[in-house]
């Protein structure tokens, strides 16, 4: 199912149909909710449902609301139809002979692992390329070569997934079993993984070799993904010295690990493709870059609190960061609020994979009240991060890095 909704938008819409004073036109606000809902699995539909919303929800302002949700459904609709047009040119490519055995292998392997998730990283780099516009109407060709660096994005996430699943050991992602727990996949996947990561390569050199920027985009690629492999070998490293002596994390530790692990791919990465297609030098938005940064230790932050908190059928994977020996935020929080006898509990059970010594570190977590000591950070990040955005001088690039916050604050999954 593509959903269609851009997570800002909607959020906006119906916070502000909860809290509008005008309960005598609940059932109107009532068939409007089953409206946006219909439409968020029935793309297709959205233009004739555009003016049912419009009549239910009169105000000017749900009706630019609206318009918006149609432009955005447009876009990734389109997103989506690149998809196919990548799969296609690297099934077919001639530089390598194909037997149907491998490229229904290749075909198989890259439906499971590049689109299966919320593509938000492939989609930020449309919505920030648009938003730096400043709104101008984006050309066919515009649209195109924008979902291609997104999609590379997405290349580059699954890589990283089948390989961290790999090493992690990892049982489900994405609501489905790992890759490499596929029947006869196995350790295969650890080649299909250098494949995924070989066809960025082959995707930019084809679409943006002519590009005065492309020399530029290979140099972020592979810089991003050196910084990224760098953060997983941290978090690697601590895991290992962590099971020897669990006071070695903290929350540097911590923070370390997610810029270079997950802020620089995440959340820094669309941006800076989207700055270089805007034709920006990199160098001129060193703070920016540090805002994304920052946005992207908030939200693993909120990955670890879902890990433990979250509901597995909704975030779409069963959370193993105790059991993993993870230099998780909660745990090193834990660790601040902790008494000696909690100390105590908490080395013996972290890190073991036994449910029951798993149930007893939650209990330690909910008994230290770590689900408000969440929430109060999540407040004050919020803050600090707003207050960063206005300072910037650049009203296209503030827009930018608002719709990133907004579509990461207070998400469940």
């Amino acid at each position: 199912m593509h959903f269609i909704t851009n997570n800002l938008v909607v959020l906006n819409l119906l916070q502000r149909l909860r809290y509008s004073k005008f309960p005598q036109n609940f059932p109107r606000i009532s068939k409007a909710f089953q409206i946006l809902y219909y439409l968020s699995s029935n793309p297709q539909k959205t233009k004739n449902h555009c003016t049912q919303l419009s009549i239910l929800l009169p105000n000017k302002l749900y009706q630019e609301k609206i318009q918006f949700l149609v432009k955005m459904s447009n876009l990734k609709s389109k997103f989506f139809e690149v998809y196919d047009v990548l799969k296609a040119e690297l099934l077919n490519d001639p530089a390598f002979d194909f037997t149907d055995d491998s490229r229904q292998w290749v075909e198989r392997m890259l439906d499971y692992n590049v689109p299966g998730g919320k593509c938000n990283r492939g989609l930020s780099v449309i919505d920030s390329y648009r938003l730096l516009k400043e709104e101008k109407e984006l050309s066919e060709d515009e649209i195109f070569l924008a979902c291609v660096i997104g999609w590379c994005i997405e290349w580059l996430q699954a890589y990283f997934l089948v390989l961290d699943d790999i090493m992690d050991n990892s049982h489900t992602r994405r609501g489905q079993p790992c890759w490499f727990r596929q029947p006869k996949v196995g350790m295969i996947a650890v080649n299909d993984g250098i494949l995924l990561r070989n066809h960025i390569g082959q995707i930019l050199k084809k679409h943006f070799r002519d590009k005065p920027y492309y020399a530029d985009l290979l140099d972020l690629f592979n810089e991003v993904e050196c910084q990224t492999a760098c953060g997983q070998m941290i978090d690697l490293i601590t895991t290992h010295l962590g099971q020897n002596d669990l006071s070695k994390y903290s929350l540097d530790d911590h923070r370390r690990i997610v810029v270079y692990k997950t802020a620089f791919y995440s959340f820094y990465l669309p941006v800076a493709c989207a700055l270089l297609m805007a034709g920006e030098n990199l160098d001129d938005h060193s703070n920016a870059k540090n805002i994304l940064l920052e946005m992207g230790n908030y939200f693993q932050v909120q990955d670890d609190y879902l890990d433990c908190f979250g509901d597995p059928e909704v975030i779409g994977k069963i959370g193993t960061d105790i059991e993993d020996y993870k230099c998780s935020w909660l745990v090193v929080k834990a660790m601040e609020l902790c008494n000696k006898e909690q100390m105590k509990l908490l080395n013996e059970n972290y890190g073991k994979d036994d449910p029951s010594c798993v149930a007893k570190v939650k209990d330690l977590y909910n008994t230290l009240k770590l689900q408000d000591v969440y929430l109060e950070y999540e407040r004050k990040s919020y803050e600090k991060l707003n207050e960063e955005i206005e300072a910037h001088p650049s009203r296209a690039v503030q827009a930018v890095l608002k719709s990133f916050l907004a579509k990461i604050y207070k998400r469940l999954k």
